[in-house]
């Protein structure tokens, strides 16, 4: 199921089996949350690299409901993609909604925020809606802590969250991976407690979640360094919801191996792109008349046809166009930062690497 191959340091080079094919770690995965990842086809995910998918079950389950997909041969032939899919259980969703849900012991109360149908989302139905899109990866239904939180409240909302990873466990009955997800909030002891009673249950993997919800960066690092250390060694470890080229080096330094975020698909909407020497911000009057590439080193289709002035135009007009273009770099980028990790790792010249990026981002105008 998951084998580590080499390392380097903390740093994990390893393999993902699952039924719809191998993915190799560290690894990125974009997000698909309502079955299609925005502005691509699954042609193009392929060629910027792609290898596994995340989709979500709060918002499938709602639109067009995970009983269709299922009666149309499930998530992956629903949306045209035949590689591997981890789907996200709808905490992290059902969490954002704030003050239209309401959490219980059963499971959370909301309303829907299309129609206003009062709802209800526990362990079992997440898992069975995860069964009804075929995931290859299920991943147990969390409370994502709130932030900031008292160690009291975050100790009641982690517990919750392992009785309910338990019940998620327990009624699991497709044909994925299910992984566990710690919480705990920023309390440490409450993340290495929360571990402990996941590695209980045997989960095939380890997500952590509840975090970049508002922390800060150093509380996120501290988390990290606290717990990555006391991670099972041959179970996959999946930081979910992260983030900036420059978390995901560093979550690969302490042995991250899975990592999902809207960030790169939402900043190329926002005219946002990434590069080894900082943030290239397309809407710049500077741009206008830029014959160049957006970053004369990338190979990806959008480098190597069009200029930074006619992205510049596409956006400026709204083209639909330039939201693809500047999304296929953007992924582009962050899976051939996965590939040079990789690599590094492989060859024992991680710290090379980490130097080289840290400095070329530290030093931009605009900084990743």
């Amino acid at each position: 199921m998951f084998e580590v191959i080499n390392v380097d340091g903390s740093a994990r080079r390893g393999r993902l089996t699952t039924a719809h094919g191998a993915v190799e770690t560290p690894v990125f995965m974009p997000c698909g949350t309502y079955g299609s990842v925005k502005g691509m086809t699954p042609e193009l995910l392929s060629d910027v690299g792609t290898q596994m998918l995340l989709g979500n079950t709060f918002h499938l389950m709602l639109r067009p409901g995970d009983e269709v997909i299922a009666r149309l041969g499930g998530l992956r032939r629903f949306m045209g993609w035949e590689g591997p899919i981890l789907t996200d259980s709808g905490g992290y969703q059902v969490f954002s909604l704030k003050e239209m849900r309401k959490i219980s012991e059963d499971g959370v109360k909301f309303r829907s925020p299309i129609n206003g149908d009062q709802l209800m989302l526990t362990p079992e139905l997440a898992m069975a809606v995860q069964t009804n899109l075929g995931s290859d990866v299920a991943m147990v239904f969390d409370e994502c802590t709130s932030y900031p939180a008292t160690r009291k409240e975050a100790e009641q909302s982690l517990l919750r969250s392992m009785r309910w990873a338990q019940r998620s466990l327990s009624s699991y009955s497709g044909s994925g991976l299910v992984f566990g997800i710690v919480q705990g909030g920023m309390h440490i002891e409450l993340r290495r407690q929360s571990l402990a009673m996941l590695e209980d249950l045997n989960f095939s993997g380890y997500a952590i979640g509840g975090l970049s919800v508002g922390e800060s960066k150093i509380e996120m690092q501290s988390v990290l360094e606290s717990l990555l250390p006391h991670m099972p060694v041959t179970s996959p470890r999946y930081l979910m919801g992260v983030g900036t080229p420059a978390d995901l080096v560093y979550g690969v330094t302490l042995g991250v191996d899975m990592f999902d975020c809207v960030m790169p698909t939402r900043n190329a909407r926002n005219g946002h792109l990434f590069t080894d020497w900082g943030v290239v911000r397309i809407r710049n009057a500077r741009y206008r008349d830029d014959s160049g590439p957006i970053d004369a080193a990338c190979a990806c289709y959008t480098c190597t046809n069009f200029t930074r002035a006619y992205l510049h135009h596409l956006d400026r007009c709204k083209e639909i166009l330039g939201s693809t273009l500047m999304t296929v770099h953007n992924l582009h980028y962050y899976h051939d930062l996965m590939r040079r990790l990789r690599g590094a790792i492989e060859n024992g010249k991680l710290r090379d690497l980490v130097l080289a990026l840290t400095e070329g981002w530290n030093t931009a105008d605009e900084p990743v």
